[in-house]
C-alpha cells in the first residue's frame, strides 16, 4: 500500500496571487506566488524586502527592497499570508500601561 504525501499546507489557493513571507532570522517578502513544493519551497515573483529600523531590528520600516524573482528556501519559511485583505494593526496594550503609569 503506498501513500501519496501530502503538505501541511494547501497553497495552490495561492498561486499567482500575492503572498507575504516571514522567514527564519527576520526577514519579510511579499510576492506573486508562482511556485512551491512538498518541503515549502517557495518561488515569488516581483518580490518586495521588507527592510528593518537599523537601530531597533525588530521593526520594520516603509522602506522596501525590490528583490525580483525569489526562491525561499522552505526550512527558512516561518509564515505564509495572502496579501489581499491584510491589515497593520496597532496593537501594543503595554504602550497603555506605561501611559497610565506616566500619569
Amino acid at each position: 500500500m503506498t501513500s501519496k504525501k501530502e503538505s501541511a499546507l494547501d497553497l495552490s489557493k495561492f498561486i499567482d496571487k500575492g503572498v507575504r513571507v516571514k522567514l527564519a532570522g527576520g526577514r519579510e517578502v511579499s510576492g506573486v506566488l508562482k511556485g512551491y513544493d512538498q518541503l515549502l519551497n517557495l518561488v515569488l515573483d516581483e518580490a518586495l524586502e521588507y527592510l528593518r529600523d537599523p537601530l531597533d531590528p525588530t521593526q520594520l520600516t516603509d522602506k522596501t527592497r525590490s528583490l525580483g524573482l525569489v526562491v525561499c528556501r522552505g526550512t527558512a519559511v516561518m509564515l505564509v499570508a495572502p496579501t489581499a485583505g491584510m491589515v497593520l494593526l496597532k496593537n501594543n496594550p503595554f504602550l497603555e500601561g506605561e501611559a497610565a503609569e506616566a500619569e
